[in-house]
C-alpha cells in the first residue's frame, strides 16, 4: 500500500520511538501536520516561536538519552530555528530538525517563504539533507537519526519540499543504513590507552579534567569509579557538571573564567592532565600560551579527532567513546593495582596538601546581607529546598554562573545550559523540554530579567500543556554580565547594559494564567521558594527576586589572561 510523504515522516518517527515533537505549523508542512492529526502515538507540542521549539527539543535530549525532534516550516520558520540549531551544534546535542520547503519546482524561484535552508544551516549542523524524491524519504530520516546519535552527536536537518510530503510511495523503513563516508571510531587505540596508563601511574600531581563528553556518552558511573579508584582531584567544566558528584571532596569545583581558585591552580600546576570529553575551550584554559608554560603531560580522550590538539598540544591522544575508553582504562588499572602497581601515595598526599592550601582561599565566599538579596544565597537556598535533586535550566550571564557555582550537582543531565554558543533566552524553553521528557520532576529555570524576556511568550505554551516550571528570576535591573565587564574592562561606562523599562513580571505571569511572586527581602526568599515547590507544586510560579545590582561573579579570569591570573574579588581590581 502506498502512503503520502507526510505519513511516511510520521511513521519514521514512530519507528524511531519518538514520543514528542516540538514545532510550529506553516504552509510548507501542513501535510505533515495533517498526518500528525491522524495518529495518536506522537504528541506534538505547539510552541510560540520556532526558536523555542528547537531549544525545547534540545533540552529534551540533554535531560534524557533520546534524540530530540522538532518541526518547522520553510523560510522564516527555518531562520527562526537557526539560533536553536547552532546552540545544539556547539554543545554536541543529538537532534533531528524537520523543516518544510517550497515545492521542488519552485526551489530557486524566490517563492513565498523560500530560503536556502541547506545553505543557511550548513555551518551549524552535523549534517543536512534536501529530499527531492519521496522514495528517498524513509532512508534519509533513518540516516538522520543515526548520524545525530552516533560518534560526536549533533543536530541533523532534513529539508522536505511540500510536494514530497504530498506524493505517495510504499513505506519501507530500513533497520540499518550503511554510509560509506561516515564510520565514526568508538573504540580507543589500545596502545595509546596503555601509554595513558603508564603516565597516570607515574603521576605525582595528577588532575582529571572532564567535560560534556562524559555526559553525552553516559559515562558518569565509569568516571566516578575511575576517580574514586585513583583518589585524584577532578574538575567538571560547565557542560560536564554532575559528571562527577560535587558532594565529594575530590571534586575541586568548576575550572575556567569563573571557576574556583583551587581548580584553576591545579589545572595549571599538575604534571599529568587527564582530559576526558573536554575540548580545552577558551573559557576553560584562558590564554593557551600561558597554559602551555607549565610543563605537564596531557592525555586527551575524545570521540572527535578534530578536537584533539586543536587548541593545546597533547601527548597521548585517544580517539574513542569516553565510556568505552574509561572501561578499558579501568580494566587495566585494576590489573595494575592487583599487581601492586599504584601511583606514589606520598606524592599524591603532598599534592592534596597543596590543593587544600588553595582551598583555604574560600574563593566562593560572599558577603551575606539581611537588607539586600544576594543572588548566591538564592541559588544555595534553591539547592537546599530541592535536595540538590532538581533539573536546573539557565540562560547566559551572571545568573548562569551563580547557578553553576552554588548548585552542587551530584547527577549528570541535571544541569541544562547553553555552554558553547552562550544563548540568552534558552532557560524557559529548556525547562519545557525537560518537563515533557521527565513529567513530575522538579524543574527550576534560574534566569535574569534580560534573558527571560527573549522567550517569555513560552509562558503561553506552559499554560497550554500544564508545565509547572519554577522560574527563579534574579532581577538586578541590569544585563548583569555586560555590566560586570563594563565595570572591570571599560571604566564603568555602562553603555546599554541597564534596563529601565522592565515589565511587572508578577502581573505578566498572572496575565498568562500563572502564579507570580515578587521577593524583595532576604527573609522572604526561603518562604517564597518553599511555596513554589510546595503550595504551588502543580503550577508555574514566576519568582521575581530583586537582587543586589552591584554583585559580581567571582573568581574571574579576564580575557587574554592565564588561569593563575585570577581576580578573586573587587579588592583585586
Amino acid at each position: 500500500m502506498e502512503i503520502t510523504g507526510a505519513e511516511i515522516v510520521v511513521r519514521c518517527l514512530q519507528e524511531e520511538g519518538v514520543e514528542h515533537v516540538f514545532g510550529y505549523p506553516g504552509g510548507a508542512v501542513l501535510y505533515i501536520y495533517d498526518a500528525i492529526f491522524n495518529q495518536d502515538k506522537i504528541q506534538h507540542i505547539l510552541v510560540r516561536h520556532e526558536q523555542a521549539a528547537v531549544h525545547a527539543a534540545d533540552a529534551y535530549s540533554r535531560s534524557t538519552q533520546k534524540v530530540g525532534v522538532c518541526l518547522v516550516t520553510s523560510g522564516p520558520g527555518v531562520t527562526n530555528a537557526v539560533t536553536g540549531i547552532a546552540t545544539a551544534y556547539m554543545d554536541s546535542v543529538p537532534m533531528v530538525v524537520i523543516s518544510g520547503q517550497v515545492p521542488t519546482h519552485a526551489i530557486g524561484e524566490d517563492a513565498f517563504q523560500e530560503c536556502d535552508t541547506v545553505g543557511i544551516t550548513r555551518p551549524c549542523v552535523k549534517h543536512n539533507f534536501l529530499v527531492k524524491d519521496v522514495k528517498e524519504l524513509a532512508t534519509t530520516i533513518r540516516k538522520a537519526f543515526q548520524i545525530a546519535n552516533s560518534g560526536r552527536p549533533g543536530p541533523v536537518l532534513v529539508d522536505i519540499p511540500k510536494d514530497v510530503t504530498r506524493n505517495k510511495c510504499r513505506f519501507d523503513y530500513p533497520q540499518t543504513v550503511s554510509m560509506r563516508s561516515y564510520n565514526p571510531v568508538t573504540r580507543g587505540h589500545q596502545g595509546q590507552i596503555k601509554k595513558a596508563l603508564n603516565l597516570i601511574l607515574g603521576a605525582e600531581r595528577p588532575m582529571v579534567y572532564t567535560g560534556g563528553g562524559v555526559i553525552l556518552s553516559n559515562a558518569s558511573p565509569e568516571l566516578n569509579r575511575f576517580v574514586d579508584l585513583l583518589g585524584f582531584p577532578v574538575t567538571n567544566t560547565l557542560m560536564g557538571l554532575g559528571g562527577y558528584r560535587a558532594s565529594d571532596r575530590k571534586f575541586v569545583g568548576m575550572p575556567g573564567m569563573h571557576g574556583t581558585y583551587e581548580a584553576n591552580m591545579a589545572m595549571q600546576h599538575c604534571d599529568v592532565l587527564i582530559a576526558i570529553g573536554a575540548r580545552f575551550d577558551d573559557r576553560v584554559i584562558g590564554n593557551p600560551k600561558h597554559f602551555a608554560q607549565s610543563p605537564h603531560k596531557i592525555i586527551h580522550v575524545d570521540i572527535d579527532p578534530s578536537s584533539i590538539s586543536k587548541r593545546v598540544k597533547v601527548d597521548v591522544p585517544i580517539v574513542g567513546d569516553v565510556r568505552e575508553t574509561l572501561n578499558d582504562l579501568l580494566g587495566l588499572l585494576e590489573e595494575s593495582f592487583a599487581a601492586g602497581r599504584k601511583p606514589d601515595p606520598r606524592a599524591l598526599q603532598a599534592w592534596w596538601q597543596q590543593i587544600d592550601e588553595w582551598r583555604k582561599r574560600d574563593c566562593l565566599k560572599y558577603r551575606a546581607s539581611d537588607t539586600v538579596i544576594k543572588p548566591q544565597a538564592v541559588v544555595e537556598k534553591l539547592w537546599e529546598i530541592t535536595g540538590g535533586d532538581a533539573f536546573i535550566t539557565s540562560d547566559v550571564g551572571q545568573h548562569q554562573m551563580w547557578a553553576a557555582q552554588y548548585y552542587r550537582f551530584d547527577k549528570p543531565r541535571r544541569w541544562i545550559n547553553s555552554g558553547g554558543l552562550g544563548t540568552m533566552g534558552v532557560g524557559l524553553p529548556y525547562a519545557m523540554g525537560v518537563l515533557m521528557a521527565n513529567p513530575g520532576a522538579q524543574v527550576a529555570c534560574v534566569t535574569g530579567e534580560g534573558s527571560i524576556q527573549m522567550c517569555i511568550q513560552e509562558l503561553s505554551t506552559c499554560k497550554q500543556y500544564d508545565l509547572p516550571v519554577k522560574i527563579v528570576n534574579l532581577n538586578n535591573g541590569y544585563l548583569g554580565m555586560v555590566r560586570q565587564w563594563q565595570q572591570i574592562e571599560y571604566g564603568s561606562r555602562y553603555s546599554q547594559s541597564y534596563v529601565d523599562a522592565l515589565p511587572d513580571f508578577v502581573a505578566l505571569a498572572e496575565a498568562y494564567g500563572h502564579v507570580g511572586i515578587r521577593v524583595e527581602k532576604p527573609a522572604d526568599v526561603e518562604p517564597a521558594l518553599r511555596d513554589a515547590f510546595g503550595k504551588y507544586k502543580d503550577r508555574l510560579v514566576f519568582l521575581d527576586i530583586i537582587t543586589d545590582p552591584t554583585e559580581n561573579v567571582w573568581p574571574m579570569v579576564q580575557g587574554g589572561k592565564g588561569l593563575t591570573e585570577m581576580l578573586l574579588g573587587s579588592e583585586d581590581l
